[in-house]
């Protein structure tokens, strides 16, 4: 058995997304078969849930064409450093500072997988911030940066943004609570309630929006619930 989080978005409340962490059987091994048996799985706990019609997958591990295109390892931004697409993953990781070094902006040239895999990444002290075109960012709130990073690439995408209305809910089968914080599956169901409540462009206008509007606002997330810890607003 294992544990993991679905995101689901709320259309209404003070918090943006609904956490749940379900528990499933879990398949064993690394093969693409065995890890769409648990994804599988994990979609049956889900649907058990109310309301809970289709469940995406987010990662390249979906059995949908959508969820693979919103990999982070997938989902460009409209610009691109010359010659090559900026994934979200080359972004986020290119843009990480250290106490020893960063941000690595050749990163942004390398592919999600090499970018991922950056030696520097791991030997360059603890991380104390980002920096993405000229704009600081801090590590509190925990998933701001990569959040923005995620809904600002989708935004563009209209192709892929105007399917999500058709889910109710959104996991990441590679995503594990317990050794990560950031989530590509929480940033999808984030930029659906936004949409959905058009607060879309009125949160995204620039990092400092975003920040602010994010703050007014409780956490419930697979590492924060302010709801269940009485924050007040």
């Amino acid at each position: 058995m294992a544990s993991r989080p679905v995101f689901i978005p709320a259309l209404e409340g003070q918090a943006l997304v609904s956490t749940r962490n379900l528990d499933f059987q879990w398949f064993a091994g690394l093969s693409l078969s065995q890890k769409q048996k648990s994804i599988d799985a994990l979609h049956q706990a889900a649907h058990a849930l109310p309301g809970m019609d289709k469940v995406l997958e987010v990662s390249s591990k979906s059995t949908e064409p959508l969820g693979v295109a919103l990999s982070a390892f997938n989902l460009c931004f409209a610009h691109s450093v010359p010659g090559h697409s900026l994934s979200v993953e080359c972004a986020f990781q290119g843009s990480k500072v250290f106490e020893q070094g960063g941000p690595f902006t050749d990163i942004y040239a390398m592919t999600s997988r090499e970018a991922k895999r950056d030696e520097r990444l791991r030997c360059s002290g603890r991380l104390t911030g980002f920096d993405f075109a000229k704009v600081q960012w801090p590590l509190e709130p925990q998933t701001a940066f990569y959040d923005w990073l995620y809904i600002s690439a989708l935004k563009h995408r209209a192709d892929l943004a105007e399917q999500l209305s058709a889910y109710s809910a959104f996991t990441d089968i590679e995503f594990n609570p317990q050794k990560s914080i950031n989530c590509q599956a929480y940033s999808v169901a984030l930029f659906v309630s936004l949409q959905q409540r058009n607060h879309l462009e009125q949160a995204t206008a620039s990092p400092a929006a975003f920040l602010r509007y994010l703050g007014s606002r409780p956490v419930v997330s697979a590492h924060q619930d302010d709801l269940s810890q009485g924050r007040l607003f």
